[in-house]
């Protein structure tokens, strides 16, 4: 474990070294993100923001948005044109499949099969 002395000395290390956080980075303490850790992700996933969580006033995680890649329309219509067409077996198999799905379950007279 680390003693007083030793962390002071790592902070002004850290400052020393010229590393600075930008002023849109939100700072949370590890005892106030290990507090509210459900929270927190909570508000990176709603706010989309990105927090810089400190230990001994030197930054040693960050908690932030996963980037996804998004899915467009456009993406999509170049999917469909890029896959080769069914086949005229294919799409009539799907004709009967869902002929035979829409059919109705309950016979009209219920009392013949």
């Amino acid at each position: 474990m680390r003693n007083i002395y030793s962390m002071a000395r790592a902070k002004r290390r850290w400052r020393r070294e010229g590393a600075t956080r930008a002023a849109t980075d939100n700072v949370v303490s590890a005892t106030e993100a290990a507090k509210n850790f459900g929270a927190l992700v909570d508000r990176v996933r709603d706010e989309r923001h990105s927090y810089v969580i400190e230990r001994g006033g030197i930054p040693v995680a960050q908690i932030g948005p996963v980037s996804t890649r998004r899915f467009t329309v456009r993406d999509f219509v170049e999917l469909l044109e890029s896959t080769p067409h069914p086949g005229e077996e294919y799409l009539e198999a799907v004709e009967r499949g869902i002929a035979e799905m829409n059919r109705e379950e309950v016979p009209e007279n219920r009392w013949e099969p």
